[in-house]
Order: C-alpha cells, then sequence, then structure tokens
C-alpha cells in the first residue's frame, strides 16, 4: 500500500510567495482586519502556532544560522515538484500576485491558477473573478469565509452569486473548513453550513480545504449525500489524515479525496512527501487521490 511510482501528481494547493516576501503579502489583510493577539501578530503566518518547522520562519534555522531567504516562484517551485514527481501545482493567482503571472506564464504547463474571491466585495468582486477566468484561464476560485472582514460564513448570501458564477463558468470552489487555525471565530465555516449550499446548487463542485475538523464524520455523512462535495487534505501532514477520511477513501469514496499540499506556507514538501509513504490507502485509491480526482474536478486534459 506504499505510493506507487510515475502517477504525475496534482497538488491542488501550493504556494509562489515564501519568506519575507509572504510574510509582508499574502496575510497582511489578516492581520490587519481580523487579528487581535499579540502573538499572531509576530507570526509568520496565522496558523504557525500550529505546524512544526515551517520553513523560511523567524525561528527556522540552518546548520550555520537563519536560514536564507528563498527563490520564488518557479525557481522554489519547479526543482522540489521534479523530485517528487508532481506533474501539476495549482497555485494562488490574483491581480497584484505579479510571481504567480510569472511563474504561469513561463510553465503553463506545470502550473494553473485559482483565485481568491472576497465576497465582501459584491457584484465586483464578480467581476474580478470573470476577469481572472477570461485573461488566465483559472480553474477554480478558492474562499476562506474565517478570514474575511467582515466574516463570510459558508452559506451567506454574500457567497452565493459566486457560487452560482462557479456554476455558470463550470468551474469548482475549493473553500475552508472546519476550525481555522488563525485565530479568528470558527462559526462560519461549520461544515454543517454546507448541507445548505449544496442543496441550493446542486450542479456546484466544492471542495473542503483544511480539515473539516472536529467535523470530519460530518463531512464523509455530506459527501456521500451530495455528488458535488470533495475534500481535500490541505494543510495536513500525512501522518495526520483523519481516520475518518482514511476510511472513506478506501471504502466508497475514493473519487472523493484529493491530494493538497501545504508548501511553502506551512510544511515543507520533502516533509509531505516523505510522511504520505505511510498512509494506508488501498492500492487502487493512490491514483485517484493523487492524480486523477484532481484532474477530473480541475477539468485538466
Amino acid at each position: 500500500m506504499s505510493v506507487p511510482q510515475g502517477i504525475g501528481i496534482i497538488d491542488t494547493m501550493m504556494g509562489t510567495r515564501a519568506g519575507k516576501v509572504a510574510k509582508e503579502q499574502n496575510y497582511a489583510p489578516l492581520r490587519q482586519g481580523q487579528l487581535k493577539d499579540a502573538d499572531s501578530q509576530a507570526m509568520n503566518f496565522p496558523a504557525q502556532y500550529m505546524f512544526k518547522d515551517v520553513p523560511w520562519s523567524d525561528q527556522a534555522r540552518g546548520a550555520s544560522g537563519p536560514v536564507d531567504e528563498p527563490l520564488q516562484g518557479a525557481d522554489l517551485l519547479l526543482p522540489l515538484m521534479d523530485k517528487w514527481g508532481i506533474e501539476i501545482s495549482m497555485v494562488g493567482l490574483s491581480p497584484t500576485n505579479e510571481i504567480a503571472q510569472k511563474t504561469i506564464s513561463a510553465h503553463p504547463d506545470r502550473f494553473v491558477g485559482a483565485f481568491e474571491i472576497d465576497p465582501n466585495k459584491g457584484i465586483e468582486g464578480i467581476r474580478e473573478m470573470v476577469h481572472m477566468y477570461e485573461k488566465w484561464g483559472i480553474k477554480a476560485i478558492t474562499a476562506f469565509p474565517c478570514g474575511y472582514f467582515p466574516q463570510v460564513p459558508i452559506n451567506d448570501k454574500k457567497m452565493y452569486p459566486f457560487y452560482a458564477k462557479c456554476c455558470e463558468l463550470d468551474i469548482p470552489i475549493f473553500c475552508c473548513a472546519g476550525i481555522p487555525g488563525p485565530r479568528v471565530p470558527f462559526k462560519p465555516q461549520h461544515v454543517e453550513l454546507i448541507d445548505e449550499v449544496m442543496y441550493d446548487f446542486p450542479e456546484l463542485t466544492f471542495v473542503t480545504r483544511h480539515g473539516c475538523e472536529p467535523w470530519t464524520a460530518l463531512a464523509v455523512k455530506l459527501m456521500l449525500k451530495w455528488p458535488g462535495l470533495h475534500y481535500s487534505t490541505s494543510a495536513f501532514a500525512p501522518k495526520h489524515y483523519p481516520q475518518d477520511i482514511i476510511d472513506y477513501a478506501n471504502t466508497r469514496g475514493s473519487d472523493k479525496i484529493i491530494y493538497a499540499g501545504y508548501f511553502p506556507m506551512g510544511m515543507h514538501l520533502d516533509r509531505i512527501m516523505t510522511d504520505m509513504q505511510s498512509v494506508p490507502f488501498k492500492d487502487e485509491v493512490w491514483p485517484k487521490f493523487l492524480r486523477e480526482n484532481a484532474k477530473r474536478v480541475l477539468k485538466l486534459s
């Protein structure tokens, strides 16, 4: 049941910015609006307390002292992708993220884009989403309900135009669900809220991010109920994949569980892929988990 070779892995969560660049650009809105405690303000990224050995954190040290600032974009990612057999990575793309734009433009065969929406922008947010789809060919949108300021629950009316547009454009949404790592209120991401969304948008492909804990059993029940609902393993070291999710993948859910990493945000890719060897998936599950499910959901040729 070890990881087979030569699958051509698709990673549905990878970042293009690392080190000080990421700290200054990725998380500034969250720090400026949501986070109140001083500890969070000082962290390299807002959920750092949950992870060991965060790549290029302020606390990371090499053999001779602090770790140097990393390369960015494709220069950072491609060597590690090639090392671990990752064929394609989905990266966050926005009108202001020039590193991601250059990465996708230079290597369209290796990277695809996902646009993080801001439902508080209303119709302007829809226009941004359509622009990113038409100009950059984004394969998905992403959402962080607890991270918005003000927060926007999964089933909030502000989210509904984005769900409708996803159905119209035939692209999925990858949405954080479960208690968030950053120290903000969790209610907007309660897994039970997904049920109403799937009822109202039966054509929607909805992929959860960041674990769904502590409601993984509920997430499995809802995946059994709703054909368009999926689960991705982002932000979890493989040795910590929830047992409910492993059991579901090995039984009725082999088409519903999708690999997602968390490099370079919270875990090094070397650590993720080394841990992966001990995940007890059945032999027939691995190709679906590492490639085929993502290929289908993202409509990759």
